[in-house]
């Protein structure tokens, strides 16, 4: 099943920035999922959904070049790669491309991390270059600037390993803005960030997409914080996917179509919660709108 294009007036005078056709992926003797037909527009937000095992994080991983398609290919802003060819036609790897921008799944690192949080920012604008990186003229203030706008000034000069895990995901926001990104895949950006800092992030990728009208995919397993900003939903299970608006996909009827067994999705005050959803790990899982990858 599947929406049609973005509700966006300009998203069919252009280009998509991201193009996946007929994609498929296989763990094993297992099909993650099959038939993947996306575009993803300058400026729209796109969260991906579904149970734990159903391949959400391993969509972002082929996009950048780290898994192998079993079929079909994925194309950013004409770098195509298709299936078993990781570099693509024209030899090129998503892998490295600066025009992606990418905040993985928190994990903290290491108490005894001595980087300074505005080290983590800084290898997002210098990483990249070969040898000893030099600050060239404007870095710091480039790099403040990012600190900044994740609300990490605080603490941008201590250890990393002696921050929370919400200020380290803040600074791993920071990190994969540097370089305005025309594209940015987000696994779980939220986890572990209380609401003050899911809003605070969320803000930071909303104004992001939207100051530079950059396309967002991003994977969670609590769709509550994003509603009202997200475009579309892709949702992911059994093999199988849904896409289209939040109102087209969080349905009763759809999901229990999905999933091939009973799932309610209510509404409590502003939230909703889906119920029932069979999990790759139980047979029945109670969301609190949530569905963990």
């Amino acid at each position: 099943m599947s929406a049609g294009r973005p509700q966006r007036s300009t998203a069919a005078d252009t280009p998509p920035i991201l193009s996946i056709r007929d994609a498929a992926l296989r763990r094993g003797d297992r099909e993650l999922w099959s038939g993947l037909d996306l575009d993803v527009h300058a400026g729209e937000l796109i969260a991906v959904l579904g149970p734990s095992g159903s391949g959400k994080t391993t969509l972002l991983r082929a996009i950048l070049g780290l898994e192998d398609l079993s079929g079909g290919t994925i194309e950013v802003r004409g770098a195509e790669r298709a299936a078993g060819d990781p570099q693509g036609p024209r030899g090129r790897r998503h892998r490295g491309n600066r025009r992606i921008g990418y905040i993985p799944q928190s994990r903290p690192l290491p108490r005894d991390t001595a980087l300074r949080g505005r080290d983590l920012v800084m290898l997002g604008v210098d990483g990249h270059r070969f040898g000893l990186p030099i600050p060239r003229r404007g870095d710091r203030a480039r790099v403040d600037a990012l600190i900044d706008g994740v609300g990490a000034r605080e603490f941008a000069d201590r250890p990393v390993g002696q921050l929370s895990g919400g200020e380290q995901q803040r600074l791993r926001a920071g990190q994969a803005l540097a370089d305005d990104p025309v594209l940015l895949l987000c696994d779980e950006p939220l986890t572990s960030l209380d609401l003050a800092n899911q809003q605070a992030v969320i803000g930071l990728i909303d104004r992001h997409r939207r100051e530079k009208d950059a396309a967002v995919l991003l994977v969670t397993h609590d769709i509550n914080p994003l509603l009202g900003k997200v475009d579309r939903i892709l949702y992911i299970a059994n093999g199988r996917f849904t896409l289209g608006t939040p109102q087209e996909v969080l349905r009763s009827d759809v999901l229990t179509a999905l999933y091939g067994a009973h799932v309610f999705v209510l509404r409590a005050g502003d939230r909703l919660v889906v119920v029932g959803a069979p999990d790759a790990e139980a047979s029945h899982h109670h969301h609190d709108g949530q569905v963990h990858e």
